[in-house]
């Protein structure tokens, strides 16, 4: 088999904190003389806001500052260094020409307390993008104002409680599938109901009979993830909301994996109710590091008088905030939302087109069966069938070996990959979950897959190999539960010594 190694080999920097760096007196910077006095702080501030010195503070020059933050961006990876394969998080490469189009003055300057009047053309680019998402997801009125994909989640739930509060019905519970994403009960506990689990069936999607046993006059909604978090499609998604409706629930669909069916499938016309998009997953914004991000909900009319305020309404010649709706949830986000991820999102749906959208979906389907397919023969499938955007293996045939999937993980950093998802979902025991994208090309998922069916060999013949990586990485084997229970946050002077 040709070695599938990239990247994986040569320079690596060691790297100090910087408190460990500089010597006393060195400047970073230098200031040409004002021709003016000095003054000294103490001169003109109040005594207790004055300290003389921070103990152990760096004192660098300019290089020592660009070198240290040079060497520590070269030990971080993202999908502009190379794929980045985790499942249910759509990790895909994001066009530079929508960050340009961010980053217009007229854009990244502008003042959310700027006038209505100042401000209609980011209303505008709101208005068109809102209608942009309804349109591909089939709902009737969408929001711009979460700030993120489980926000977006709380507030459909929020919308849901109001609409059954206005009904007179003090629903309880929610339904959320075993594969549904594992914010899906954070957010219905945080909105007051009672999550209950709804197992998939042997096929690994919704069974109709199942929500049949467990719909109830209590039930509120139903929340599920579609795509599933296993790769499927919710193929039985119709007959399962007819059911829930005929006893006088809701359906929220966890849009998070909307990447799989754009132009293909339309959820709304599906039976959902409520559905929140990423828009920091599926519509180009750089996703990982903790942000920024941005969780547009759509709903159908039914629910429309519930959204958050302010909305954006427009008589087709100007723009403005409307706050007047006595049955909104009231306001989920200070200002609009994150508008820049906005510009974003609007950029790509202009370059692309629906066409393109489509094919965006298409091409991610395609690259995930083709891991499947390839993969299939040395490491265990749970699901046969064909899979969504991403494909679930496990670690079975390896664990008989003595190796686990975190192991296989490591030992993929040394042939210069992102390891994919882990353990996730928990209805696969030793879950390895892997979403390519549609940006990957066929050359890489090669290379991706030869460095797993070369683990899986390794596995056969030097098990030992495997259980011991990564060996080729900045530190090797981490204790992951003391560095999760017993965190290094600060660092001491004395640490030095």
């Amino acid at each position: 088999m040709k070695h599938p190694e990239r990247g994986a080999g040569g320079l690596v920097f060691n790297e100090p904190v910087l408190f460990e760096m500089g010597s006393p007196g060195r400047r970073g910077s230098s200031i040409p003389a004002a021709g003016v006095e000095s003054v000294e702080p103490a001169d003109v501030l109040p005594a207790e806001l004055v300290r003389s010195g921070i103990d152990g503070f760096p004192e660098l020059s300019e290089v020592d500052v660009v070198r240290h933050f040079t060497h520590l961006s070269q030990w971080n990876f993202g999908v502009d260094s190379g794929m980045y394969p985790l499942g249910s998080c759509t990790m895909k490469y994001n066009p530079k020409v929508n960050e340009e189009l961010a980053s217009l003055e007229g854009f990244a300057a502008i003042h959310p307390y700027q006038p209505e009047a100042h401000a209609q053309g980011a209303l505008e680019l709101m208005c068109r993008l809102e209608q942009a998402l309804a349109e591909l997801s089939g709902m009737d009125r969408v929001t711009m104002q979460p700030a993120a994909g489980a926000q977006g989640e709380f507030v459909g739930i929020k919308i849901i409680r109001a609409c059954h509060e206005a009904r007179g019905s003090a629903r309880r519970k929610i339904l959320i599938p075993d594969t549904a994403h594992g914010t899906n009960p954070a957010s219905s506990t945080l909105c007051g109901y009672e999550t209950i689990t709804v197992a998939s069936g042997s096929e690994g999607i919704l069974e109709p009979g199942a929500v049949d046993e467990a719909m109830d006059e209590d039930v509120a909604a139903l929340m599920l993830t579609n795509p599933n978090t296993l790769g499927l499609f919710e193929a039985r998604i119709a007959e399962v909301a007819r059911i829930v409706h005929d006893r006088g629930g809701l359906v929220y669909c966890d849009g998070a994996n909307m990447n799989a069916v754009m132009g293909t499938c339309r959820p709304g016309d599906t039976g959902v109710d409520v559905i929140h998009f990423n828009l920091h997953k599926t519509f180009s914004t750089p996703h990982g590091g903790g942000g920024p991000g941005s969780g547009p909900v759509g709903v159908m009319t039914e629910l429309e008088e519930f959204l958050p305020v302010p909305l954006i309404e427009t008589d087709g010649q100007s723009y403005r905030l409307d706050y007047d709706r006595p049955r909104s949830i009231g306001r989920v986000k200070a200002f609009y939302g994150n508008f820049g991820i906005m510009v974003r999102a609007y950029a790509y749906f202009l370059t692309m087109g629906a066409e393109g959208l489509k094919r965006a979906s298409q091409m991610a389907v395609l690259n995930a069966n083709y891991i499947k397919e390839r993969l299939k023969g040395a490491y265990h499938l749970p699901y046969e069938g064909t899979c969504m955007h991403e494909c679930v293996f496990s670690d079975k045939k390896q664990a008989a070996q003595g190796v686990k999937t975190m192991e296989i993980a490591k030992r993929l950093i040394d042939y210069g990959f992102h390891p994919p998802t882990v353990y996730f979902p928990l209805v696969v025991s030793g879950a390895i979950m892997i979403e390519p994208t549609e940006t990957e090309s066929r050359e890489e998922l090669d290379r991706f897959v030869d460095a797993m069916l070369a683990i899986a060999e390794e596995v056969e013949q030097d098990p030992e190999t495997v259980r011991s990586a990564p060996h080729r990485t900045k530190v090797s084997r981490l204790d992951e539960v003391k560095a999760a229970r017993r965190p290094r946050l600060r660092w001491s002077p004395e640490e030095k010594a």
